[in-house]
């Protein structure tokens, strides 16, 4: 216990937060382990049943939107929270304008990515949307609010926050810089259907999912920066919820590509 109490700050007296520090971890781990299972949230590749391997029914959508806009509806509210922070929560701690900073960037980057990167085919289910909109922007708030009751509190013994700076850096770099090499490769050329072929460059060499990887990074860099228990809570959500989301990408391309090497593994080099 005392070993705990050196990397995170007390609970906070919130029963909101503590209780969504469980509910969240739960939820998200329910749908990565769904993912596994076949039963994916339905955008990009995943969007159409026929786009998986898997033989259980899938669960009726309440309609389907363009994957640009849906993209959008992903990201704008929760960069959207992050940016209104630095007004509603105004603070000179350090740790918490790192926080804020960083919630506002990736969610930044991640907008500029929407209108500027992806390269976009067929759309992207409603009820995926909300479920995945709803996430981003309720642990956005939650990780600012859980931080607020920190300030005045004595830092946790082990300080993480610098090299939670370090982390954010590679996984934001590294995300961007996959994502880049995914829309080149699905790049429309002579006005040909954009279509799905199997990534190269960088790490996707090695794994299929090298975007997921920098990202779960980022996420665990959150938690470095802040050291709460609510952004442990959701980094280790969002880790199982895109080892999920990896293991079947992978599968995907199996059941897809005759030729995908079957040494590329899915989030892990040579591990997973």
């Amino acid at each position: 216990m005392e070993m705990v109490k050196s990397f995170l700050y007390p609970p906070p007296p919130s029963i909101l937060l503590n209780s969504m520090s469980v509910v969240g971890l739960a939820a998200l781990a329910k749908i990565g382990w769904s993912e596994i299972k076949g039963n994916h949230l339905k955008y990009s590749k995943f969007n159409n049943a026929s786009s998986s391997p898997q033989t259980q029914p899938q669960k009726q959508s309440f309609g389907t939107i363009s994957s640009r806009t849906g993209m959008l509806w992903l990201y704008t509210p929760a960069f959207l929270a992050a940016s209104a922070s630095f007004f509603v929560l105004p603070s000179d701690d350090l740790r918490f304008l790192l926080v804020k900073s960083a919630l506002a960037l990736h969610f930044f980057k991640r907008v500029l990515e929407v209108l500027f990167i992806h390269k976009y085919s067929g759309g992207m289910a409603v009820d995926s949307a909300f479920v995945i909109t709803s996430s981003y922007f309720s642990s956005t708030v939650l990780m600012l609010y859980s931080q607020n009751f920190t300030l005045g509190l004595t830092e946790p013994g082990f300080d993480m926050k610098f090299l939670g700076i370090v982390m954010f850096v590679v996984g934001i770099v590294g995300n961007l810089y996959h994502h880049i090499l995914l829309a080149k490769l699905r790049k429309e050329e002579d006005g040909k259907k954009k279509e799905y072929k199997i990534p190269k460059g960088g790490l996707f060499d090695t794994i299929i999912c090298p975007h997921y990887l920098f990202e779960i990074i980022v996420f665990w860099s959150f938690f470095m920066v802040s050291q709460t228990i609510y952004s442990l809570s959701f980094a280790m959500g969002t880790t199982l919820y895109l080892v999920g989301r990896s293991y079947a990408t992978r599968r995907w391309y199996l059941s897809k590509f005759d030729d995908f090497p079957k040494h590329i593994k899915a989030l892990i080099p040579f591990v997973f």
